[in-house]
């Protein structure tokens, strides 16, 4: 009985990958993206179109950003680059979504959207729509135009993959992340100037 117990438990173990075969299909994974890569992606027509977008975003941003509050919308920025990058990542590794295109071959993300197009438009949003209800208001007009109008013509053209996803998923986590930086950064900045007004002892 208990040696038909152990055969049964080793039977089970060999179902699963060595940590050695799981970087052997990685490699293989990455040679394999290394070679469509180059052969498929660079310099395609979709590729040129998201250097576009990597670039041309900054420049606007920086013709049209108040200065004297850089430093406050750059570090609104800097938060909801994290979260937009760790929610793709996230979608990404589950299977959720991907990307027949990139910019660079060695990040595996949509590069532009990420560091670029979603951050610039979340941090004008937060220069201009300062009141809460503004803010709330400008973010749900920004998931509806991503979520139904961008993200569609994203897969039309080729460079956007809805796996195992749909628009209507993405419209809530547009508004969600950036309701949320807000608040903590709102939240982290008033517990420091409350700490810096307390009277020393």
């Amino acid at each position: 009985m208990n040696g038909a117990k152990k055969g049964a438990a080793l039977l089970l173990s060999d179902r699963y990958p060595s940590f050695e075969e799981i970087k052997d299909v990685d490699r293989k994974l990455t040679e394999m993206r290394r070679l469509y890569y180059y052969r498929h992606d660079l310099f395609s027509i979709q590729w040129w179109f998201l250097l576009v977008l990597l670039i041309v975003p900054w420049i606007i941003w920086w013709k049209v950003v108040d200065k004297s509050r850089l430093k406050d919308i750059l570090l609104y920025g800097f938060a909801i680059t994290i979260v937009i990058v760790l929610l793709d990542d996230i979608g990404s590794e589950l299977g959720l979504w991907s990307y027949p295109h990139q910019v660079f071959r060695l990040i595996p993300r949509l590069s532009p959207i990420d560091y670029s197009v979603l951050p610039v438009i979340h941090m004008l949003i937060y220069q201009y729509f300062r009141s809460w209800k503004s803010f709330f208001v400008a973010n749900v007009i920004l998931a509806l135009g991503a979520a139904f109008i961008a993200e569609p013509f994203f897969v039309w053209i080729d460079i956007y993959d809805m796996d195992h996803w749909k628009s209507i998923y993405s419209f809530p986590l547009y508004i969600a992340k950036a309701c949320f930086v807000k608040w903590s950064l709102e939240f982290m900045l008033s517990r420091a100037n409350r700490s810096q007004q307390k009277p020393a002892n």
